[in-house]
Formats: C-alpha cells, structure tokens, sequence
C-alpha cells in the first residue's frame, strides 16, 4: 500500500499532489522553451482548481510565485513577474518592541495611560482640558466595568491627577455628565437573563406540578 504518510510532503496542501508532480515534471525537462511552455499550461491549471484566489488582487503573480515555491525554488523557467527568492519567504519580520514598564493602575489598562501621557504634552490649553474630560468619562466607564457599581468623579479626577504625575488636573468647577446606565462586565447581560429565564421555568414547573394534585 501507498500511504501518504510515506509520501514526499506536499508543499502547497490547497493545490495538491498532482500540481506537485506537475511542476516537478517540468522541473526536470531539459528545453527550457518545452519548461516555459509546460508551466503555463499547469498555472492554468492551478487557478482553476482554486478559483477564489481570482478574488485577490494580481492573482496570477500569485500563482506564478507559487509556481516557486512548490518547486522549492528549483524550476528555471521565464517568468512574466519578477522571481522570487527563497529568502524573500524565509525572513522573519523584525519584531515589535512591548513596553513591558509596570502599569500604574492596571484595572485602567496601558492605552490610558499612554493616552494620559499624550495628553499632557498637549501646548493647547483649552485643547487639553477638553481631552481630559473625554478620557475623565471614559475612565469612570472602564472603573464601572471592572470594579464597582458606583465611583465618585473625585476619584476619577485624583487618579488622573496621580497617573499623569501631576501634569494634568481637572479644573475646578468641571463635573461629569450623569450616567445614563451602569456598564457591566462583558458577558453579565447574557447572565442575568440566563438567571431570569431559569426563574421563569421554574416557576412554571411548579404552577404545573400544583395542578397536577
């Protein structure tokens, strides 16, 4: 029996076995006209087992790349695009650099505090107050979500103060606007109305099993 785990391992999985053998073929025809010839016919027949990568922009360059790539980049063929390297798919992206600094107050997460250090540098004074007073509210949103069921803006406004190193300070008289809901943590919504609905079945459970008697 021929298994496919004794098999050489396919390059490409999603153009499958035959358009391997396929390009291996041409890759061992000695006239590279013959070669040039021959692959053509098989990049046809790799966009017409795969007919969604026609949805992608120069689908055909794809191809021919791909062409490369199951060849392991062996075939000598002339290309209508430019010819990849080996490298090309090899090189790894440089890496982002994390900021791995201890946040200050992590139920506020890291983008408010880089949003609070932004802030700051602003020249603008008007500018800035406005700022603060948008991400005043939307601090007292995230606190609500993962702490309490009530916050004092005092408290918003101290942490801001405490956050920003004294930078920022939310001037006297300015106040947040009520809150029209409470926010809740994701996924407590869909809870509460699980909870509710159980109640619901139970009580209906138990009006039947009184009528029964």
């Amino acid at each position: 029996m021929d298994y496919n785990t004794q098999r050489e391992q396919i390059k490409m999985p999603e153009f499958g076995r035959h358009v391997q053998k396929m390009i291996d073929y041409v890759v061992n025809i000695p006239d590279k006209e013959k070669r040039n010839q021959q692959i053509k016919a098989v990049v046809d027949v790799m966009g017409v087992l795969n007919p969604q990568l026609r949805d992608l922009d120069d689908y055909k360059h794809k191809l021919w790349d791909n062409v490369q790539i199951i060849s392991d980049f062996e075939i000598d063929i002339d290309s209508p695009y430019p010819t990849p390297t080996k490298e090309t798919f090899e090189t790894h992206p440089n890496p982002i650099p994390l900021d791995k600094t201890p946040l200050k107050a992590a139920h506020y997460g890291r983008n408010i505090q880089n949003m609070i250090d932004m802030i700051a540098e602003k020249e603008d004074k008007e500018l800035r107050t406005n700022m603060v007073m948008v991400l005043a509210h939307y601090m007292r949103h995230q606190y609500l979500i993962w702490n309490k069921d009530s916050v004092q803006e005092e408290t918003i406004f101290s942490d801001i103060h405490k956050l920003s190193k004294g930078r920022l300070t939310v001037p006297e008289g300015m106040h947040l606007s009520p809150l029209t809901h409470t926010p809740t943590q994701p996924g407590a919504h869909q809870s509460h109305r699980n909870e509710h609905s159980q109640r619901q079945n139970y009580r209906g459970n138990k009006r039947k099993s009184g009528k029964r008697k």
